[in-house]
């Protein structure tokens, strides 16, 4: 019987508290994106932040790869000042995410971002993102309350991967984010809106997926279950192979 494939998630740098131990810094992602994946078929490994050049050897052992959401992306990588309301507070993950995109594009490796990692998946193929949505959509529907996600509708477009994986012209998804893509990153297009406009997901060759929503907050599996047949069909490339292409590093 063929395994199960192993699907990498990347990790948050936090201060956390636990036991007899306070504020130390630790690397987790929520449960909601681990039972997603297993959930969903496949085994999640959690991928916490590493030198960036490892990125192909890493993503060498892994099936599938899963960019996490979390913190905003610092503008400096897209050419912006920084917004008074932009929170950059992980700068090794920053770099780490962009490198495992670019090893997991170059090895035809699928790959979905959730929220930040759908922008940070736009800014590895050289787009750029609105960095405070309300600033330009009016009533804002993303942004969730604190502690608390939102929902609102999305709209796939047909004939697209997302289209095809979520055929309605409609759904509601849950959603918290106050950034958005802006400029399409090359070799990517849109594959869903929201009705205000926004973009709420974009794919490239292959298996290259980004949705701005949290599928993993939901009980929707649809979305996670593709990544796990593409996984499966697709397998990862010999680590000789993906070792020959050289280091990956954000540029």
């Amino acid at each position: 019987m063929d395994r199960r494939p192993f699907i990498g998630v990347s990790t948050y740098l936090v201060d956390a508290s636990w036991s007899d131990w306070r504020d130390r810094p630790v690397a987790l992602v929520p449960d909601r994106y681990t039972a997603y994946v297993r959930n969903s078929g496949g085994i999640a490994v959690l991928l916490p932040p590493d030198a960036p050049e490892r990125a192909p050897e890493v993503l060498a052992r892994l099936d599938a790869l899963v960019i996490a959401g979390g913190p905003d992306l610092d503008p400096a990588y897209y050419g912006q000042p920084r917004h008074p309301r932009t929170e950059v507070d992980s700068p090794e993950r920053d770099v780490w995410e962009a490198a495992l995109i670019r090893a997991a594009l170059a090895a035809g490796i699928p790959l979905l971002g959730i929220c930040r990692g759908m922008q940070v998946l736009n800014v590895v193929c050289g787009g750029t993102l609105l960095q405070h949505l309300p600033d330009v959509v009016s009533p804002d529907v993303h942004g969730g309350s604190p502690g608390k996600y939102g929902e609102h509708a999305v709209r796939p477009v047909p004939g697209t991967l997302l289209g095809g994986l979520l055929p309605e012209s409609e759904l509601t998804v849950p959603t918290f984010h106050h950034q958005a893509v802006d400029r399409l990153g090359d070799g990517l297009r849109v594959s869903a809106h929201a009705p205000d406009g926004t973009i709420e997901a974009v794919e490239g060759p292959g298996f290259t997926l980004g949705v701005q929503w949290h599928p993993e907050q939901g009980e929707d599996l649809r979305v996670m279950q593709a990544l796990v047949r593409a996984a499966t069909a697709a397998r990862t490339m010999p680590l000789e192979a993906v070792e020959a292409m050289g280091a990956v590093v954000l540029g």
